[in-house]
């Protein structure tokens, strides 16, 4: 029977979520999802885990930070003024805004978490939400194509 390999489109069920248990995404939510392994659309981690897998094997791995979405990265913190974000918008806690940033002479627009606002001065995280966290995913290998 065949195994996954890198560059093979596989379908497959998964489930994943926190250490206390919480559910962070579900593919029962989506339907089966299909991913060409290697290709890097899902964190190193969750590929590799996949690798050698035959269909309709499951499997339940956990991954620590630096193998899913990186561990948390202080340079990722910052303070701005207030008036960065317009007349338009009122910055509060917990807000995720999009926030135009230059990376290699290029402008990207990337989330950024607001976690606190004092005055004139607003503190924003462009950490990814799930930065920092262990994930367990449970997979189900529907398909290798």
């Amino acid at each position: 029977m065949k195994k996954v390999k890198d560059g093979d489109h596989v379908t497959i069920e998964y489930e994943g979520m926190l250490e206390n248990g919480e559910i962070i995404e579900s593919s029962a939510d989506t339907g089966s999802f299909e991913l060409e392994v290697g290709a890097g659309s899902m964190p190193p981690g969750f590929e590799n885990a996949l690798l050698d897998m035959r269909e309709g094997e499951k499997k339940a791995v956990t991954l620590q930070p630096n193998e899913a979405f990186g561990d948390r990265d202080g340079k990722l913190l910052h303070i701005v003024n207030r008036n960065v974000f317009g007349e338009n918008t009122t910055p509060k806690t917990g807000m995720i805004i999009g926030m135009t940033v230059e990376n290699d002479g290029q402008k990207q627009k990337i989330p950024a978490l607001v976690t606190a606002v004092n005055g004139e001065e607003v503190s924003i995280d462009f950490n990814h939400p799930l930065a920092g966290k262990a994930i367990t995913y449970k997979f189900i290998v529907k398909a290798i194509k």
